[in-house]
């Protein structure tokens, strides 16, 4: 078998972190998430400048494929798309875990504006120094803060609004079941 990386995305408070812990307790695969990275370059360098970006995917893409070349059957990395993170970076992130012999599948989280900001505001997220604040949100949004780097068209969505964790969990894991190679 093959490593699989199932890149869970979504804008802040669709439920990645949530639904990756479901998805990872079903399908037996490793859970990475985002915020790992974020919080080691974060505490040594301040948001957004080149030392925190460089240091954040440089740990976001070392963990991945050394991930992809173990004996590990798949990784589940939460990732939330942000203006900081550089547009060659999925294209990288495709090409190394390829270059592996693994496979990269995307998989998209979306959920209705009131339900969504409904999560933005839950007293978990504060955990991982999330965003908590619609307004901050409404205003990151509509300047474009969330729409780099472009995402590859999904090969599976989810809308997670009127739904549990657990069960998106379970489409997703049948979704990998259905798409897993032979």
């Amino acid at each position: 078998m093959s490593f699989r990386l199932v890149v869970l995305f979504g804008r802040p408070g669709v439920g990645k972190l949530t639904i990756g812990r479901h998805l990872a307790e079903r399908t037996g695969f490793r859970l990475f998430h985002n915020h790992l990275a974020f919080d080691l370059a974060l505490s040594l360098f301040k948001f957004g400048s080149p030392e925190f970006i460089d240091l954040r995917e440089e740990v976001w893409l070392s963990s991945l494929v050394r991930a992809a070349r173990s004996d590990l059957s798949g990784v589940i990395f939460t990732f939330g798309p942000e203006s900081t993170v550089r547009d060659s970076f999925i294209p990288e992130l495709q090409e190394r875990i390829k270059g592996t012999g693994g496979l990269v599948s995307f998989v998209e989280l979306t959920c209705a504006p009131d339900e969504h900001h409904r999560r933005l505001t839950q007293p978990d997220r504060a955990k991982y120094a999330k965003l908590r604040d619609v307004k901050t949100y409404e205003i990151a949004a509509a300047q474009g803060r969330f729409d780099h780097p472009v995402m590859p068209k999904p090969d599976h969505v989810v809308d997670t609004t009127h739904m549990s964790a657990e069960e998106a969990a379970e489409r997703i894991a049948e979704f990998l079941a259905r798409s897993a190679p032979a």
